[in-house]
């Protein structure tokens, strides 16, 4: 069955981009005004996100939202067959020197994104900096296939995969012998047994893993922020901003509470590229019910 998907969306990703953007139009039409995908979940967030906005407002919103996600699945297929020049001319990176710069102490980095613009083309960064060993965690599909599948596409570059379970474990034991920088999308809902707190995000009590602060701070590291700022079609600037959270020192997660600060900030610039059909706040809609 893997290598049947396999073949399938490899066969896709030879397609050059502008047929590739014509598929995405069609999966909009489909996507958007025939299956309405999740469309109750998109516009409860938005409504609760920027509930001080119009409905015109929201429509317009909703509906680039649609076309962007649209967007990101065939640039993510593209991604099995993409060029280290095409990767270059298309994903411009700002400012890696920042990370050989603050990387001279000999500690690692933890990398704090958000499920904005196209984070699978996010691990293109190992090209923009030297060291040794990068990687990201990442959460096991459901589907054995498209698991295998999905961890080909994201180590494109080089980045190696480590499962959210053995995340403390490995990057202990990694620590040991490289010094590194790990990638965490750390906006998703956290699972019940993850160490979370909650914060004001999006004008709502959002909980939020702590997992990347709480290794983090094991292991003496840099926290970043990966600021993504979607260009146009098929291309992103992609910009490292170190986590600065000195006017929170005495919290309990003031790493954390900063990065969600950052990403709310990101979001608040162009909220179409966020992940809007992600049921983020569903136990707090049934909570208030």
């Amino acid at each position: 069955m893997y290598a049947i998907t396999y073949c399938f969306f490899k066969l896709v990703a030879l397609l050059p981009f502008r047929v590739l953007y014509g598929i995405s139009d069609f999966l909009y039409l489909i996507i958007y005004h025939v299956i309405k995908y999740r469309i109750k979940v998109v516009r409860l967030n938005l409504q609760n996100s920027f509930p001080e906005k119009s409905d015109a407002w929201r429509k317009d919103i909703e509906k680039k939202y649609y076309r962007h996600l649209c967007d990101n699945i065939v640039e993510t297929i593209k991604l099995l067959h993409l060029s280290d020049k095409e990767a270059d001319r298309r994903i411009i990176v700002t400012n890696g020197d920042l990370i050989d710069r603050l990387a001279q102490d000999g500690r690692s980095f933890m990398l704090l994104l958000g499920h904005y613009g196209n984070w699978e083309w996010v691990p293109a960064i190992t090209r923009h900096y030297h060291l040794p060993y990068s990687g990201q965690i990442y959460r096991p599909l459901r589907n054995p296939s498209f698991d295998r599948l999905f961890l080909k596409i994201r180590s494109r570059f080089n980045s190696v995969c480590i499962a959210q379970k053995q995340a403390v474990r490995s990057l202990l034991q990694i620590q040991k012998t490289h010094q590194m920088l790990i990638g965490f999308v750390a906006d998703q809902r956290p699972n019940t047994s993850n160490v979370n707190h909650h914060f004001q995000f999006l004008n709502q009590d959002t909980n939020f893993s702590v997992g990347a602060e709480f290794i983090g701070s094991k292991i003496n590291a840099h926290f970043v922020f990966m600021d993504v700022k979607p260009l146009k079609r098929g291309y992103v600037q992609l910009t490292f901003r170190e986590i600065l959270p000195e006017q929170y020192e005495g919290e309990k997660y003031p790493i954390t509470r900063r990065y969600v600060e950052m990403l709310e900030e990101v979001i608040n610039r162009a909220p179409e590229y966020w992940l809007w059909s992600h049921n983020r706040w569903s136990l707090s809609y049934k909570n208030k019910k």
